[in-house]
Formats: structure tokens, C-alpha cells, sequence
């Protein structure tokens, strides 16, 4: 049977209710649509001060940690920020700095869609001018369509419209992920196999590459 994908949301939003944790929520849930994903959702409101004491002390506090782990096992991410100063806030790009330092490679080939909230639409080109590089330096796979809502997006054409592809995206890379994660972990269980006793073909005994290639050394 065909297992769900794991989606992670990742919510900079600091008010309650809060624009920022709306937008995740309607992303999350065309993604989930079009990926059978389970979603998680990590606001980081709740844990700010777990990352502050990782700045400090250099290790993540319980929640943190999940936080962590969650990320990194996910076929795929959903982070919103809202925009301060016309960048990401301090809190969603402190809690992906921590991230790094604790896991250089939890993004790496991961899909990844990015999304804004602001009181303007103004600070749309937030999306490619800060959220887009950072995830490109993390070694994500940004997804094309980045969604921007304004004060005055909500309820007006256009939003949705956005949202629906950019979840169409994300979803479609989320399947590919999750097909190399399978096929990963198939290979691996092939290798360790292939070490308890050679493969044959045909009467031929198969002899892994690796093993040709070692001998091959001086």
C-alpha cells in the first residue's frame, strides 16, 4: 500500500489569530489534497525561547528538537513569515539558523514552498529577494510559485487561484521525494543483503560495483 507523505508547516506568525498561520493553513490544506499528506504544523511563536537558549548554549530544549526532527522527516515543507522591515521576521530565520547548525542537511533536496503575509503588497518581492535565496543556500528545491497575500488579498480573486498551484507544486515534488526516499532505503536494504552472500544471475555470481572497484586500488 502506497504510504502518505508527511507534510511540515512551518508558521512565523506571532498574533492569534494570526494572517500568517491562515495562509499555512490553506496551503497546507490544498497540498495535503493533492499529496495524501499528514500535516504537523511547528508555529514558532511557541518556541522562541527554546531558540534563543540554542543561540546560547548550543542545544535545542525538547520541543525544539522535535521541531527538528519533524522537519527533517518530511517529503515536504510549508514556511509563511510575516514581513518585517521587508524581509523575513527575526524568529522564522532564527529558527532555520539554529536548524543548519544543528543539521546541515535537513533540507537538502527537500521541496520546499514559501510564503509571505504583510500589510502591503509593496513587500511581495520579499519572496525573491530573501526567502528564495535563503532556501536555495540551505540546498531546498524552492518550488516555482511562491505565494504573497497582502491585507488586501483576502477575499479578493487571486489569492486562491495562487494557492491552488503553488500546493500543486509542492505536492507534485512531495510524490517524487517520497519515491526516492523509498527507493533509497531499497537499495540500502539491497547493499546490506548483498554483504551476508553474493547475488547470483543465471548460474553467474553477481559481484557488487563497489567491490570491483575496490579491487581495482593499487
Amino acid at each position: 500500500m502506497k504510504r502518505r507523505t508527511r507534510l511540515v508547516v512551518v508558521s512565523a506568525g506571532l498574533s492569534v489569530p494570526s494572517s500568517t498561520r491562515l495562509l499555512a493553513d490553506r496551503l497546507a490544506a490544498a497540498a495535503a489534497r493533492d499529496a495524501s499528506a499528514d500535516i504537523q504544523v511547528v508555529e514558532l511563536r511557541d518556541l522562541a525561547v527554546e531558540i534563543a537558549h540554542n543561540f546560547t548554549n548550543g542545544f535545542p530544549g525538547r520541543a525544539l528538537a522535535s521541531a527538528f526532527e519533524a522537519v527533517a522527516a518530511a517529503d515536504g515543507l510549508i514556511v509563511v513569515t510575516p514581513v518585517f522591515s521587508a524581509s523575513y521576521s527575526g524568529l522564522f530565520k532564527s529558527f532555520f539558523d539554529v536548524l543548519s547548525v544543528s543539521d546541515q542537511d535537513a533540507l537538502a533536496g527537500k521541496p520546499v514552498l514559501i510564503a509571505a503575509t504583510g500589510g502591503s503588497a509593496r513587500h511581495s518581492l520579499v519572496l525573491e529577494h530573501a526567502l528564495r535565496p535563503l532556501f536555495s543556500y540551505l540546498r531546498a528545491v524552492v518550488v516555482p510559485t511562491a505565494v504573497y497575500a497582502a491585507s488586501e488579498d483576502w477575499g479578493a480573486e487571486g489569492l486562491a487561484s495562487r494557492v491552488e498551484r503553488a500546493a500543486g507544486e509542492l505536492a507534485g515534488l512531495m510524490a517524487g521525494a517520497a519515491y526516492v526516499r523509498g527507493e533509497s532505503a531499497a537499495v540500502a536494504t539491497a547493499s546490506v543483503d548483498r554483504s551476508v552472500a553474493p547475488a547470483t544471475d543465471g548460474g553467474f555470481t553477481v559481484v557488487p560495483f563497489e567491490q570491483q572497484l575496490a579491487a581495482l586500488r593499487p
